[in-house]
């Protein structure tokens, strides 16, 4: 697996927050460090960044490159169980587990002030990191997540081919049933273009927000008009993105 790391000017002076980045279908690391301009604005709040990739690479696994949106580049931060898959394709350990480790062991980082983000497939992924895990992520925000994955294509197809069909299995990696019995207690944002050609078929923030609110959890979906799912979208607004983060952690 490869990830990539920015270090702000402030990690030469001590520890610092940090803030995971997760990527979306068909991208690397290297989506967010090049399209984003994430760089000058983790630079300014003193953040760390940890860029990820969507999944492991190179296996030679029997399907794994056939579709755009399962396999390499769509590893959809779940734990596989089903073969070929399940020997590798361990994301949801890798981002919440094995990574931060790795970090907190080789870089100047506060290990208690951890937050997660992310775009589309990395937006669900931030989301059910957050809930399963608030004592590895004290923050959370999203832009465009696929908010119910259990409900949509994407999702469904991803799900059915890393995880069978138990449908208990699936209420495990889908935010909306995962926010009724997490402890985070952390206010969630979430940016969604209403020009995004996803909206209604894939991504259904309407389901998040209903999720939070049942379970008395604090979250802000705001509509973004004019945008689209692009990274023009995420670069407009991950500032206001990462000022949140600071602030929280």
């Amino acid at each position: 697996m490869e990830f990539a790391v920015y270090e702000p000017p402030a990690a030469t002076l001590g520890k610092v927050p940090v803030v995971f980045f997760l990527s979306g279908l068909t991208c690397t690391w290297a989506n967010v460090s090049e399209k984003a301009g994430v760089q000058r604005h983790a630079a300014e709040r003193g953040l760390l960044l940890v860029m990820p990739d969507t999944s492991p690479r190179g296996l030679n696994l029997p399907g794994e490159e056939e579709d755009w949106d399962f396999g390499s580049g769509a590893g959809f931060y779940v734990n596989a169980v089903q073969e070929p898959w399940a020997s590798h394709y361990q994301m949801f350990d890798y981002v919440t587990d094995e990574l931060p480790q790795l970090v907190s062991a080789e870089f100047p980082v506060e290990r208690d002030r951890f937050g997660v983000m992310g775009h589309s497939m990395g937006g669900h992924g931030a989301l059910i990191s957050a809930l399963k895990r608030p004592d590895v992520f004290r923050t959370c925000s999203a832009f465009s997540p696929i908010s119910a994955p259990s409900k949509v294509p994407w999702g469904q197809k991803a799900f059915r081919g890393y995880l069978g069909n138990d449908q208990a299995l699936w209420a495990e990696y889908d935010a909306c049933e995962l926010v009724a019995e997490s402890t985070l207690d952390a206010p969630v944002l979430v940016d969604q273009g209403e020009l995004d050609p996803f909206l209604e078929d894939q991504l259904q923030p309407h389901r998040l927000e209903a999720a939070f609110q049942l379970a008395g959890k604090s979250i802000e979906v705001r509509l973004q008009s004019g945008y689209d799912h692009s990274y023009y979208f995420v670069s407009t607004f991950i500032a206001e993105h990462l000022a949140r983060h600071a602030q929280e952690l």
